[in-house]
């Protein structure tokens, strides 16, 4: 197998979770990827595509999605089998820090003379815990690290001293730990390469395209970002990407934008690939009325004909979705977050706007063209009683019944997340906001999630709502969201009746597991968790939440073949 300069592997959450007794629960009900997060952040993407500009030759390998795809996918000879100098982890979300810490040792034990680099945010969170394992010789920190990492890459072929590398720490021919601090934080994306070409140039160069899918599944329904900032001006309390961490956890004083030509212009490239959904990370509108207005009039100039996922932040009207419906030749949706109904609850996170607001964004969405609509709540927040967040479910009736039967406006709610984001500022000042934590440090966290119930795995309870609470409560407002949608005659009683009986399920499972771990013989006790092992599996993906609405009609990149092929004709790297 040709060698590479560098391989950004992405680990699972758990290794290997195929040998364990895991039950997931419903804590990625809500996200793209499934319980073992094998989405791989974008800056394997961004990063790579700098180094093949700089004449390095890289390869992405999703360990996490070969392990989803074959029970008998063999890691160690897939390791064995690859060559490169550096070997690059990423470790952005938290709940990736036990795979992502063991594959690094399974590297480590296979290519000992090569590098073992770990990048993202809660690698920059952690890094002194990190760089003193045996097995990490380098932590790349900040979010912007695609010119630090050239550099790196650069210091290293020609055999100077690392000394000079922005953002890393290292460990010298000693031993001994170096910090070069994070002193480059770009003030504007522009420079920033968003190539997916590259990363389908890359596939198909180590004819991997499985090996290399962003997430399981993306083959069949891919779904493509494009970024309009790194960094963000708001201050959500539970948030590892808010305005406070950012500035605690990368040194980023303030937000750095991408142009809003730049914007549309990584739109028309991967239309010229792909037809598929993008979306646009970040509220359009966040920089300002003039940065939104810009976007909006270059995309319409360059006939965006993919269809466009739009975020807010808060609530809008007719202006802007009139302007959203001129702009997008292939249609658009929206993603929102108010995470709760409770205004209270969601005033003291940092997000001020009333319901009445949300209200009139629905209505006003759809009655000016918007396709879908997602809309999240969350359970588990701060100040959030167990009656607060069921009535976050119950308020989803109001919300539907403000549009036709027929408009996509899709509701969901689900556990906050397994962990707090470190760096936020629930994480720093806990007390401030009602939480205690059950792990504050990298390895609490990795011991957590060997834990075979989703609750057990939580990193955190409230003053208003203990583990156990937030478990139970997010099943029962996941009945109750059910329920709404029944009563709204947007399910039948059948799909009802289904969604009802999973949710319990996946309840009884929970609580069966928590009868089996009072069991005091560990034999006996892995003995009873293996006999649920499989039904655990069954439940996996879509436990409180139907899944499968958050796909977006697109075709898959099989279908989309020649276009792939004409783009790369059209768009040759450089």
């Amino acid at each position: 197998m040709a060698r590479s300069d560098i391989i950004f592997l992405h680990a699972p959450s758990v290794y290997d979770f195929r040998k364990k007794p895991i039950f997931y629960g419903p804590v990625s009900d809500v996200i793209p990827s499934s319980p073992v997060f094998e989405m791989y952040p974008i800056g394997f993407m961004t990063i790579s595509s700098h180094l093949e500009a700089a004449g390095f030759r890289t390869r992405i390998v999703n360990l996490a999605v070969q392990m989803l795809q074959d029970d008998r996918f063999d890691v160690e000879k897939r390791i064995r089998s690859l060559k490169a100098d550096v070997f690059a982890i990423d470790l952005h979300w938290m709940p990736h820090v036990h795979g992502a810490t063991e594959i690094a040792k399974l590297v480590k034990e296979c290519h000992p003379d090569s590098k073992i680099e770990f990048g993202g945010l809660t690698a920059s969170y952690f890094w002194e815990e990190l760089i003193r394992r045996p097995e990490v010789d380098m932590v790349m920190m900040g979010d912007t690290t695609e010119e630090p990492t050239v550099r790196m890459m650069a210091a290293l072929q020609e055999g100077k001293n690392l000394s000079e590398v922005p953002n890393l720490v290292w460990k010298d021919d000693q031993g001994k730990i170096r910090n070069n601090g994070i002193t480059h934080s770009l003030e504007s994306l522009d420079e920033i390469r968003f190539d997916y070409g590259m990363m389908i140039k890359n596939a198909i160069r180590h004819m991997d395209i499985k090996g290399a899918l962003p997430w399981y599944g993306w083959d069949k329904l891919p779904l493509t970002s494009v970024f309009s900032v790194r960094g963000c001006s708001l201050n959500c309390a539970e948030c590892g990407g808010s305005s406070y961490a950012n500035g605690k956890v990368v040194c980023r004083k303030a937000p750095a934008y991408r142009s809003p030509e730049k914007l549309a212009e990584d739109m028309d490239t991967i239309q010229s690939y792909l037809d598929t959904p993008i979306f646009v990370v970040g509220d359009i509108r966040q920089h300002g009325g003039d940065y939104a207005e810009r976007f909006l009039k270059e995309a319409k100039e360059r006939k965006i004909k993919n269809h466009v996922v739009i975020e807010l932040f808060n609530g809008a009207g007719d202006d802007h979705f009139s302007k959203l419906d001129k702009a997008f030749d292939g249609g658009w949706s929206i993603e929102f977050s108010p995470d709760s109904h409770d205004e209270e609850v969601r005033s003291a996170l940092g997000k001020g706007y009333t319901n009445a607001a949300i209200e009139a964004s629905v209505g006003s969405a759809f009655r000016n063209g918007c396709t879908r609509f997602d809309l999240f709540y969350m359970t588990g927040l701060p100040f959030q009683t167990r009656e607060s967040a069921l009535d976050s479910a119950k308020a989803s009736k109001k919300l539907w019944n403000l549009v036709k039967k027929d408009d996509g406006l899709f509701i969901y709610n689900a556990p906050f997340a397994p962990f707090v984001d470190p760096g936020s500022r629930v994480f720093e000042e806990p007390d401030k906001w009602g939480y205690s934590f059950f792990a504050r440090t990298l390895e609490e966290h990795k011991r957590l999630l060997e834990n075979p119930s989703w609750k057990h795995v939580l990193s955190y309870e409230t003053k208003w709502m203990d583990r156990n609470a937030i478990a139970e409560t997010s099943y029962d407002a996941a009945v109750e969201l059910a329920s709404m949608e029944y009563e709204c005659s947007r399910i039948s009683a059948e799909v009802f009746e289904q969604r009802k009986e999973r949710t319990e399920t996946a309840r009884s499972l929970m609580r069966r597991i928590d009868d089996i771990m009072t069991v005091q013989n560990k034999e006996d006790r892995e003995s009873r968790l293996w006999e649920i092992k499989e039904e655990g599996v069954r439940l996996m993906n879509s436990t409180v939440c139907d899944k499968n609405s958050l796909d977006w009609k697109a075709g898959s990149i099989w279908r989309n073949s020649p276009r792939v092929l004409a783009g790369l004709i059209r768009r040759p790297s450089g």
